[in-house]
Formats: structure tokens, sequence, C-alpha cells
């Protein structure tokens, strides 16, 4: 090695950098050079002062990037005493949490230095304090301007719909209302079925904001969304089918005496029959001691044997048919008991 000066003390603007620790494995490098024990690129070769065994080391290694390769190699037994570097190294990309706030110049960071794409929920602080927000100044939100520290409320005004009654009508014309917020007088109110098919109601009486009724025609039985329009162009259509369109149970027995049974006999089974129903139940009345009313779908049956009677009598009873759609039909029926008859009789 070329030996030209020893002991080295300080320099102005000088960078003092990690001794490296020569190896005979090593040889004559490369070594990485470090300081502080992160990476350091040298501005050249001849900004470096290497001090090898008490002796200054030039022109005797290379450097490449952030290291450093000697001419000759280097052993265990060798010692490095310091390496300074002349001037500032070569900037290359910060480590993590390298830089401070302290070092970015105020007037240096600029719109056009932060990418769109790189500001983050994550990088915006999730508290701004009041004091950050208000002052004299103002701003402008859709066309209104708004003193920093104040309030515009933005958007457009929307009628909502919460509710409707009844809920199930027929197929004539009926007359529903609907409970909501922000209506107008006079909105338009349609019924869409759940193909897609749209009906307007055939008048719409105006209450208030919040009430509204709306008179629909609906041939075809289904379940509909309901849709108004403000005559601001502000419209709300309900997230659910709220109407139901359905037929009532028709009754098929028709009304009155079911027939005269003998005390103590067997009635047999009357068949009761209304279309579309679900179900039946006794509304009023009573029924002979022993009969029972047996509901099912589309026809209910009354069966057993008549007990109890102690007299000539006729009992009257209505019996309600119930559709899947909770709507009823109520239609009136009477049995009537003789004592010492010997013969009995049906009609259906």
């Amino acid at each position: 090695m070329a030996y030209i000066g020893q002991n080295l003390d300080r320099f102005s603007n000088v960078e003092k950098l990690d001794a490296i620790t020569p190896a005979t494995a090593t040889g004559a490098g490369p070594y990485n050079l470090l300081k502080g024990g992160v990476a350091f690129t040298p501005s050249s070769a001849d900004t470096m002062v290497v001090s090898i065994d008490g002796v200054i080391q030039y022109g005797n290694f290379s450097v490449s990037g952030s290291t450093i390769t000697f001419d000759a190699a280097l052993s265990d037994s060798n010692t490095c005493d310091f390496i300074y570097h002349m001037g500032t190294g070569l900037l290359s990309t910060p480590v993590d949490n390298s830089v401070s706030t302290a070092k970015i110049v105020d007037s240096n960071v600029t719109t056009a230095k932060i990418a769109d794409s790189a500001v983050t929920d994550a990088k915006i602080a999730a508290t701004i304090s009041n004091s950050k927000l208000t002052g004299s100044g103002a701003i402008t939100i859709n066309g209104s301007a708004v003193a920093l520290g104040g309030s515009v409320t933005v958007g457009e005004t929307k009628p909502t719909i919460s509710s409707i009654s009844p809920t199930v009508i027929e197929n004539t014309q009926t007359a529903v209302t609907i409970t909501g917020t922000n209506f107008i007088s006079v909105p338009i109110v349609e019924a869409i079925n759940s193909s897609g098919a749209i009906t307007q109601a055939d008048s719409v009486s105006f209450t208030s904001s919040t009430t509204i009724v709306a008179n629909f025609t609906l041939p075809v039985d289904g379940t509909y969304f309901l849709r108004i329009e403000n005559n601001d162009g502000n419209a709300v259509r309900s997230s659910t089918a709220l109407l139901t369109v359905s037929d009532a149970p028709a009754w098929t027995t028709s009304a009155g005496s079911l027939g005269s049974f003998s005390g103590g006999s067997s009635i047999g089974t009357i068949t009761l029959t209304a279309t579309n129903s679900t179900g039946m139940t006794l509304q009023s009345g009573s029924l002979p001691g022993g009969i029972s009313l047996n509901t099912g779908a589309g026809s209910s049956t009354l069966t057993g044997t008549e007990s109890g009677a102690t007299a000539d009598t006729t009992y009257s009873f209505t019996i309600r048919a119930t559709d899947a759609e909770g709507q009823t039909a109520d239609r009136a029926f009477s049995i009537t008991i003789n004592l010492g008859a010997n013969n009995s009789g049906q009609f259906n």
C-alpha cells in the first residue's frame, strides 16, 4: 500500500463514516461503507480519507456505490483507524423515518409534488381542531358562501316513504294513505309491479307534507313498489314492495241453513268452500254441541255428533274465511237440531 501521511485530525465539512473491519476472508473487498449503520455513497474515491494501521491511504482503493475495494488484500491483523469523507456524499433515497418535518422547507411542498393517489385516509389526521377551521375567510359550496367555522346544508330535499295503509287492496279502486316526509303539493304517485309495469294513481289528494292519499285501480294481482315525485323533480321509490293487490276470499258455499239434524246424531261432513281461502274461523254465534270446525286451505269442514240440546234449536253462526294476505270474507250459516226426529237432512 502507498502511505502518504498519518494522524488525520479534523477538517471542516467532513463526514465521519463507520470504520470497516478488515478480514482475511474478504481480502481487498468490497467492504460496505456505512454512516451510523446506514449505507453511505461517497461522491468519489478522491473525497475519501482512509486510515489503515495508522497510515493514510491514497490512490490505492476505489469506490462503487456504497462499497470500497482496496488494490491490495487486507487481513484480520489490519485495523481501520477511521474513514472520513470530505464534503457531502451523494444524495440517495432516504431510509424510513430518516427525514423529519424540520428538514423540509415549507415553500418546497407544492400541490404538484403530491400525487393524488398517494394521499390516503391513513395520511390525514382523524381530528382537525376547530381552531384550524375558524376565521374570517369563506369558502363556496354549491354556490353559497360559507364562513370558515360555519355550516351549510348540501344537497336537495327528497321525499321519503315510511308506511302505507292499507297494505293489501283488491282490484277495485281503493284509497291508499301514504305517510312520509317532504311531500310537495301535488306529487305524482305511481305503483310499480314487481314485473316492472307502472300504473299511475287515478288521483292524489295532498293532506300535508307528511301525508297524501292515492287512489289506485290495479287489475293485476301482485306486489307493488310505490314511487312519489314532487313537482320540483325530487323523487323516491320505496325500497320494498309495500302494496299487495289480491282478491279477497270468495265464498262458494251459499249462505243460510246447512240442514236439520236429529238430536244426538252425527251431522256427517259439511264442506264449506271459499276461493283463495287459507283457513276459516268461527267469527260469531255458536255451533251445536259436539260439532267442530276443521279449518283447511280452500275448504273447511263441520263434523261431529250433536250433544246437549234439550229442545228443538236453530244454531246461527258466522264463519270467516281468510286468505294469505290477511283479507277476510264472512258468511252467515245455521244448523237446526230437532229432538225426537227420526230423519235428518243436510244441505250444502
